[in-house]
């Protein structure tokens, strides 16, 4: 499932000003005639990309100088990147790779402030999915990341392997100490579930701190977004849900407006490999160490785009109504699932989730 912002780029200037925090006030009046007690200020709309943790990073915010909004678009985007040096899975230079790579069992290990809330958060959201999103998954992401390039399933031997070195009750995270313990030699963690939305609220943080608060950070479908567009009730987000099967009826993707809210998307519409006639996807299920067999999309709404993006993931290995039932028992999360059978097409959604925009 892709998730986007439908751009607007011929807004009102008039509305939402207030909203923005974008508002210039006068001087005490001195004639007897009504005067205004504020000047709106014209807002433009600035937009800016970066390739980074591998996708491609929108930031969009509105603003009356072209300068300011350069500089917190720039500061955000290099939080991104400053995220990316630490989280990644990819790169062996990362906080994360250098950290763990060749941990030993039992030494605690010193984690910058940034890692150590990253993984308390995951180690948090692990016991609350029953271990359905877990970052020690990485010794079986490794096996399947050869599996895919290779179009072979991973030899029994070596999956059973792996797995005796995935589980989040295998690694302890002290997040007040900033430190963390593997209990298991040969343990790797993989971000990849997390990350990304972790680095959206650090960005929008930034731009909030900068006074930009009508905003959004996109990190290829993972995003945030705060007070609406001028003359708008929210961001337009088209939500498109998997891939249409040769001969299904074509349809439009759905789109809805938000506001002061985080959107995450998880499924395997663009990243699956099929070996002997069956498709899997690049989403495990730590514990059973295979990839995800159904066709599924998940988009989970939630105050942040960390707790999103992790959650997206653990409901679409959980499945449609066990991933349901986790995110109704959570306070302020809402999801819309989609699932195909052929060219049946079955759709899920939350009671809260929200109406489509009427159509202009």
């Amino acid at each position: 499932m892709l998730v986007r912002a439908v751009s607007t780029r011929k807004p009102s200037w008039w509305s939402a000003l207030v909203a923005c925090g974008l508002v210039a006030s006068t001087s005490a009046v001195r004639s007897a005639d009504p005067q205004p007690l504020v000047r709106p200020v014209r807002l433009s709309r600035w937009e800016y990309h970066r390739r980074v943790m591998g996708v491609d990073f929108q930031v969009v915010l509105y603003g009356a100088s072209r300068d300011a909004a350069n500089s917190a678009a720039a500061a955000a985007l290099d939080r991104v990147t400053q995220i990316d040096r630490t989280c990644s899975d990819y790169r062996p230079d990362s906080e994360l790779r250098k950290t763990f790579d060749h941990a030993r069992a039992g030494q605690p290990q010193k984690l910058s402030p940034d890692l150590a809330r990253v993984l308390a958060i995951s180690q948090r959201i692990s016991r609350d999915t029953g271990g359905a999103f877990d970052v020690t998954v990485g010794p079986l992401t490794k096996l399947w990341r050869r599996a895919r390039r290779q179009k072979r399933l991973p030899p029994a031997d070596r999956l059973r392997e792996a797995r005796s070195r995935v589980g989040f009750r295998l690694l302890e995270v002290d997040e007040r100490s900033r430190r963390a313990t593997v209990l298991r030699d040969g343990m790797r963690l993989d971000l990849g579930g997390i990350a990304k939305g972790y680095a959206v609220d650090r960005a929008m943080e930034v731009l909030v701190r900068r006074g930009f608060t009508c905003a959004l950070v996109d990190g290829s479908g993972d995003l945030r977004v705060g007070d609406p567009p001028p003359g708008r009730r929210g961001w337009r987000i088209e939500v498109e849900s998997l891939k249409r099967p040769p001969g299904a009826r074509l349809q439009k993707p759905e789109v809805v407006e938000l506001s002061n809210v985080a959107v995450a998307t998880s499924g395997h519409a663009y990243q699956s490999v099929t070996i002997d006639g069956r498709t899997y996807s690049h989403i495990l299920d730590p514990r059973t160490g295979i990839g995800l067999t159904r066709a599924s999309s998940v988009t989970v709404m939630a105050p942040d785009a960390t707790t999103a993006d992790a959650l997206a993931s653990a409901a679409s290995v959980l499945g449609p109504r066990p991933g349901a039932k986790l995110v109704a028992a959570i306070q302020g999360v809402e999801s819309l699932f989609v699932t195909l059978e052929g060219n049946l097409r079955t759709t899920y959604r939350s009671k809260g989730w929200p109406d489509r925009p009427a159509q202009r």
